[in-house]
């Protein structure tokens, strides 16, 4: 049975606590914009984590973004040279949480680190959601509201919004760009490619190893992209995945354009929009790619696509039905879920895609 939704006096002041990861942050953008059409005189503030926070950066119906830096400061506190520059800047974030009074606070996250916000928000009402982790629910004022974990991630977060008692007619989910941002992408792809290529973009990294398709496989689709397609190739990223994919192009004639690290997150995603499509693993710029409605094919193996897939028409999954997957670990000693995706498999879709019948 659904549950009715609770009445509540539009709130003056909304704080949004949804702190990470990329795509999380990504997912949440459609309630923001359900909240502001609801609630369009009220303030809303949004609290994450400064990995994601340029997501955010500009959004119209943002009033206030709360930059955590946890994780710099968990790194400056065992830096004895640090610990009191990090003391200092944990306890002015602290004040300006304080410092506003809330009529309503939604903890998005679940987790303890976002229960203590909650806690630390002066808020009349705390929302969460039911199978909070760590506490987390001790911090909300109200019973946590039904939380469905086996629909997407982008419609469990629009849960709010309908515990709330808003109208979710209609929402884009888009990351806010400025001309800055285009500007730049625009000048780099200038520099390599013709205004007709065909681009096609391949994200081949994860933060799980569970998640990795074999290097060679990706060396092994961008070469046919190229040569069967005349498809022009680039690759994303961040910093840290440069040299695996300077290893993944390394034998390529032409080498494809190596774009990780060069990128914010705002520029990748107005870059994404100048290609015909995305090739990825389960990782935060499928997501982004998805939300500016690009098409992707996402390659999936110990995760499940129907919870944190790419959301939306016009996008493929690619994985094989396989009796331990999803399984959702980090660690495996065998990842035939990601071995058993073939290049023949990716490329025949990336072709559909570009090529219809």
């Amino acid at each position: 049975m659904k549950k009715t939704p609770i009445h509540i006096d539009p709130p003056h002041s909304i704080l949004l606590i949804k702190l990470s990861a990329i795509g999380d942050v990504v997912h949440t953008l459609p309630l923001l914009e359900v909240l502001r059409k609801n609630f369009p005189t009220a303030r809303i503030d949004w609290l994450v984590e400064e990995e994601a926070w340029p997501i955010i950066e500009g959004h119209r119906d943002v009033d206030r973004i709360l930059v955590s830096h946890r994780k710099s400061w968990q790194k400056m506190l065992f830096s004895p040279g640090q610990r009191a520059a990090a003391l200092e800047e944990i306890k002015r974030f602290v004040q300006t949480i304080r410092f506003e009074h809330y009529d309503l606070v939604i903890d998005l996250h679940g987790l303890f680190k976002s229960g203590v916000l909650a806690g630390l928000a002066r808020g009349r009402r705390k929302i969460g959601f039911t199978g909070g982790k760590e506490g987390s629910m001790l911090f909300l004022t109200d019973r946590p509201y039904p939380f469905d974990y086996n629909r997407h991630a982008l419609e469990r977060y629009l849960q709010a919004a309908d515990y709330l008692g808003c109208s979710i007619d209609s929402w884009k989910g888009e990351i806010p760009l400025q001309e800055k941002d285009k500007g730049r992408i625009d000048r780099l792809l200038a520099d390599h490619f013709r205004a007709e290529d065909p681009l096609v973009a391949i994200n081949p990294m994860a933060r799980w190893i569970t998640k990795l398709w074999d290097e060679e496989r990706f060396t092994s689709l961008a070469v046919r992209l190229q040569e069967e397609m005349s498809s022009k190739v680039l690759f994303t990223g961040s910093p840290a995945d440069r040299p695996v994919i300077d290893r993944i192009i390394n034998t390529m004639n032409p080498r494809p354009l190596n774009l990780a690290g060069r990128t914010t997150l705002r520029e990748l995603a107005y870059l994404y929009t100048r290609c015909r499509l995305l090739v990825t693993t389960d990782t935060g710029p499928m997501h982004i790619a998805a939300a500016m409605g690009v098409p992707v094919v996402a390659l999936f193996g110990p995760t499940a696509p129907w919870r944190t897939g790419p959301y939306g028409k016009g996008h493929t999954v690619i994985r094989e039905s396989l009796a331990c997957s999803p399984c959702f670990k980090k660690k495996c000693s065998h990842l035939t879920c990601m071995k058993s995706i073939t290049v023949e498999k990716v490329f025949d879709t990336v072709k559909e895609h570009i090529n219809p019948r």
